[in-house]
């Protein structure tokens, strides 16, 4: 019997993992023409493995169409909305009885967010009303005995920042610092998160290096270090986080929760615009859900995946601004793919690339592909998020799997690397990964955790 249990906890934790991901959620946002019915769309996101749904505002369609699914919805009061939710206490009462209310427990209300990026419009009077908004809507939430429930909170450009590199010396900018101050305050006393929108994108466009492309993509690379405090950065994206973690810590809240309300990068742009590809879509998408999944998390946060939402789940065809504005959509408006970063619950892992049938030459390597001795935790989570991302199997390394134990970075990268070497053409460069590993004659399948290779 105690083995039937333990057989089912297993199947039951390796089930969580593989078909849903708390942590990923996708933006919903709605300046199109072309967009497929609330209804249609409802159907699309059952489909994957998304949680969560991040709404602009709160249309009532997209809304009810969400009932019953299971997933977590983040609706908006717009920045327009922020003086009368500020001067009177009722403004924010009848905000929650028309667009709460009507749809609360069936549709998975979970936060409201009160204006977007309201401090960089650099509006002194919005800014001053933007936390009494926030605490009406909160009041009326209490109001309403959903406290606790839905928590309240307002998103931030990361242009709040005055300094982020190193992450370690990350700061907020000194003119939005009283402001800040008591929004922080509001979300340590309430538990809801300080929201921001990290985007590597638009830090490669102001250093379009090779090796900046990397960083960003959670591709393999020789790494920054915090001059700060000596950490290796593998990837743009934990130190944007980290930067902001350091931000909220100098001002003496480092333990109020850091959620990621927009992260993407475009498919596609104008001529002049440096970046947008399909191929550095699905790279940058698909290795951040790899490593979100891999729940390593920050340097300076660990152990745990902040909660974040990609951006975004459509194009949006109306959208002002460059070309890349109307292309970062998972799905098209006729909900196919744009790219497939792994989803799907149909498939979990995006399918290997496929490459014309040639007759190749035998590959002279053999044996299997496994880190160098002394290579960093960090080295060895960029170069896992890498292989898992690009359409290999890394469900043995979650838990249940045959390869979970032992739970470390080791040698869950090792299992990843080795597996991606033996999935692609096995010349010796499959087996480099920045020069931290290399091709070994020894076997190291343990126990139930088959390491597929050996002689070619």
């Amino acid at each position: 019997m105690a083995t039937f249990f333990f057989f089912l906890l297993s199947f039951l934790i390796c089930f969580h993992f593989s078909s849903a991901e708390p942590f990923i959620g996708v933006n919903y946002g709605q300046v199109a023409d072309n967009l497929p019915p609330p209804s249609a769309t409802a159907k699309l996101l059952k489909s994957t493995s998304i949680e969560k749904v991040r709404l602009y505002g709160a249309d009532p369609a997209i809304i009810k169409a969400l009932a019953n699914t299971e997933i977590g919805i983040v609706i908006g009061a717009a920045n327009g909305d922020i003086p009368s939710l500020a001067s009177d206490p009722n403004s924010a009462a009848q905000w929650i009885n028309s667009n709460v209310l009507p749809f609360y427990p069936a549709s998975k209300i979970i936060l409201i967010t009160v204006g977007n990026e309201v401090l960089t419009t650099n509006d002194p009077n919005l800014i001053n009303q933007l936390l009494p908004a926030m605490q009406n809507m909160q009041n009326a939430i209490n109001g309403a005995s959903l406290g606790g429930k839905i928590k309240v909170s307002t998103v931030h450009s990361m242009a709040v920042l005055g300094q982020s590199d190193p992450p370690s010396s990350g700061l907020f900018s000194p003119s939005y610092q009283p402001a800040l101050k008591g929004l922080l305050q509001f979300h340590k006393d309430n538990g809801s998160p300080f929201a921001i929108n990290p985007y590597p994108f638009f830090a490669y466009q102001s250093d379009s290096r090779p090796e900046t492309l990397a960083f960003c993509l959670f591709q393999p690379n020789a790494g920054r270090v915090d001059s700060g405090n000596g950490i290796k950065y593998m990837n743009m994206f934990d130190a944007q986080v980290d930067s902001v973690h350091s931000a909220l810590s100098a001002m003496g809240f480092k333990d109020v929760e850091i959620m990621v309300a927009e992260t993407g990068w475009p498919y596609s742009g104008d001529s002049n615009e440096v970046g947008p590809s399909i191929e550095n879509a699905k790279a940058y998408n698909g290795n951040l859900i790899a490593h979100l999944k891999s729940m390593v998390g920050t340097p300076l946060m660990p152990g745990k995946s902040v909660d974040t939402y990609l951006f975004a789940l459509y194009d949006e065809d109306l959208k002002p601004g460059p070309g890349s504005e109307r292309a970062f959509g998972l799905y098209k408006s006729d909900l196919s793919m744009t790219y497939d970063v792994g989803i799907s619950k149909s498939s979990q892992t995006p399918p290997t690339p496929k490459t014309p049938v040639t007759p190749q030459p035998k590959p002279t390597a053999t044996g299997w592909c496994v880190p160098k001795a002394g290579i960093s935790d960090a080295q060895l989570q960029s170069s896992l998020d890498y292989a898992c991302g690009q359409g290999i199997d890394c469900s043995p390394i979650q838990p249940g799997g045959a390869c979970f134990e032992p739970n470390t970075i080791a040698s869950h990268a090792a299992y990843a690397m080795n597996l991606y070497y033996q999935n692609s053409a096995k010349n010796p460069w499959n087996c480099d990964f920045s020069q931290t590993a290399t091709l070994t004659s020894q076997n190291p399948t343990y126990s139930n955790c088959i390491y597929p290779g050996g002689s070619t």
